[in-house]
């Protein structure tokens, strides 16, 4: 299976603007982009052929080049990560069998999650498209909890069935907790990780489809998917220790190089 991973990377974000090229603190005192650390992470990962940053934005693909990564300039017309996946194998700038979308905000995204998403795929043959999941531990949770108090959208949670295929993914925090029930661990909240693994059949589709109601509701591309059938298969992943976190808003980055300094 010839798995190939793409980094999306767009510009003009609304709620940061800039964000692939904002620079993150290493445990070493020195700096890295955001779009720099997330290509870093993608080359971690076993079994992959190819690594691209796709983006719109001559910035961002000359910052990509002058560190020696692979670009693939799309048309600024995608108007989400996956639509600019499918664009690039519309267009014949990718073949594979597996295409990933490790989206350019997961700086911390460990290979293993990569490599558990892949491997799901190969054994889960009713899934077209897959994406992590890693349970909350009390201070994800927190984070997740202090973002919707301060009216801030963070991360996002999944719920799924018995068969790990999504129900339902959104930026409130699902299932709601009553706060005199919450446990001290094993958190039945799900963190989605930013992260996608599609059959070319499956991102062909996406696009086909049109957006839907409620991805522009929720503002995830993925609920595309749900509404049109799709199955979709949430692969729960094991954090070993480590906290996983996405640079969403411009507060992320003072959690992001907390985490980078135990890294």
């Amino acid at each position: 299976m010839k798995t190939v991973i793409l980094i999306p990377a767009r510009y003009a974000s609304t709620r940061y603007p800039g964000k692939p090229l904002a620079e993150l603190t290493l445990p070493s005192g020195g700096k890295k982009s955001l779009i720099r650390l997330s290509w870093e992470a993608a080359q971690r990962v076993n079994g992959v052929a190819e690594v691209h940053v796709v983006t719109d934005d001559d910035r961002i693909a000359d910052h990509a080049k002058e560190f020696g990564a692979s670009v693939i300039m799309t048309s600024p017309e995608a108007e989400n990560g996956t639509a600019r996946c499918a664009e690039t194998l519309r267009n014949g700038q990718v073949e594979a069998d597996l295409i990933v979308n490790l989206q350019g905000d997961a700086p911390l995204t460990p290979e293993w999650f990569v490599e558990d998403l892949i491997n799901a795929m190969k054994q889960d043959a009713e899934a077209q498209v897959a994406t992590p999941v890693l349970q909350c531990d009390p201070l994800t949770y927190n984070h997740f909890v202090e973002d919707r108090k301060a009216g801030r959208v963070g991360g996002t949670t999944a719920v799924f069935n018995a068969k790990g295929h999504a129900l339902y993914f959104s930026k409130e925090v699902l299932p709601y907790i009553d706060p005199d029930k919450l446990p001290d661990s094993d958190i039945p909240v799900y963190h989605h990780v930013g992260c996608y693994a599609y059959r070319p059949a499956a991102l062909t589709a996406y696009t086909s489809w049109g957006i839907s109601q409620l991805e522009v509701l929720e503002g995830l591309e993925q609920l595309r998917f749900l509404v049109n059938d799709t199955k979709l298969r949430c692969v729960e992943v094991e954090g070993k220790g480590r906290v996983f976190w996405e640079l969403n808003n411009p507060e992320d980055v003072d959690r992001i190089n907390s985490v980078l300094k135990d890294l």
